[in-house]
């Protein structure tokens, strides 16, 4: 291999993105052939998430319990591609029942924080009535970390 070769080898090793797909087991991503995170180098993709417990497969009936599965859900997505909670800078809530809007988004502000993610809620009817609210995240990996500044407009 020429001198040339490799560096054209090299360059093009260095402009591939890792990407990762992470999965769960459950049977609707299986069905839907989908992955519940994929990151394309640091950016990370987190797929609408319901709170329906991994290991017992139980999906409690109040929305609050729920919210809270759910990012139970989502930390554990995170963590096992070395991210987290504190690098989501945005988030899409659909929350089912709009009654339920103020008391999850309370919940949903507790989690975030200090974190403070651009986000979207809306109250679309959603897969089943036994959910109550799902989330969906995008994360930037080191974003926790970064120089941040907060603009008042």
């Amino acid at each position: 291999m020429t001198q040339t070769q490799i560096e054209k080898t090299h360059i093009e090793k260095t402009h591939i993105a890792k990407i990762v797909k992470v999965k769960t087991g459950s049977k609707f991503e299986e069905i839907g052939s989908y992955s519940r995170l994929v990151s394309v180098d640091n950016w990370i993709y987190v797929s609408n998430t319901a709170g329906r417990n991994p290991e017992t497969k139980v999906i409690p009936e109040d929305a609050l319990e729920q919210t809270e599965q759910v990012f139970s859900n989502i930390k554990a997505a995170l963590e096992a591609v070395g991210s987290s909670l504190a690098d989501v800078v945005f988030s899409r809530v659909f929350i089912q029942d709009p009654e339920d809007v103020h008391a999850v988004m309370q919940l949903i502000g507790e989690k975030f924080k200090g974190i403070n993610p651009a986000t979207t809620v809306t109250c679309p009817p959603l897969g089943s009535t036994v959910y109550k609210m799902e989330l969906e995240v995008t994360a930037y990996r080191g974003a926790a970390t970064a120089d941040i500044q907060e603009i008042t407009i």
